[in-house]
């Protein structure tokens, strides 16, 4: 039994995902980091000095009652909340990866397309069926005529 979970593990396509997971998680990090700390407070400030992360609803007051400043006072208090700012950034930050993942995906299958093929310089007599140039008005073959040349 380790034998074969060992030859699992160690099949290519395996260590592929497992590698594909973890940039994965890292890039998740980098974007979390570019909503919350570059995207989001410029945001915020054309918007009127606004911190998404603390838009908040109180549903239900906690142990302490009255207007929460932040989200993490009302969640100190205990109070339940709807956390539509955090909502928000969660959105902004699949938008972005979505995009980036869509733009690779777009590069990648640039590359795979294959080229036109070349433009063809020859072409086959129809009397004698031998190659000859495409511009060819005579065949150097059987000396037929060739008609549309």
């Amino acid at each position: 039994m380790f034998k074969e979970f060992k030859e699992f593990i160690m099949r290519g396509n395996v260590i592929d995902m497992a590698v594909g997971i973890i940039i994965g998680a890292a890039f998740g990090t980098i974007i979390k980091s570019l909503v919350d700390d570059v995207i989001m407070p410029p945001i915020g400030l054309l918007l009127g000095n606004v911190d998404f992360s603390n838009l908040f609803i109180v549903i239900r007051e906690g142990k302490l009652a009255g207007a929460f400043d932040t989200l993490a006072a009302a969640k100190a208090a205990g109070a339940v909340t709807i956390n539509y700012g955090v909502f928000i950034n969660t959105i902004i930050s699949f938008l972005i990866v979505a995009f980036a993942v869509f733009m690779l995906i777009r590069s990648v299958n640039k590359l795979k397309r294959e080229a036109p093929p070349p433009e063809a310089d020859t072409k086959e007599c129809p009397y004698c069926l031998s190659v000859i140039p495409i511009k060819a008005s005579r065949c150097a073959h059987c000396t037929a005529e060739i008609k549309g040349a």
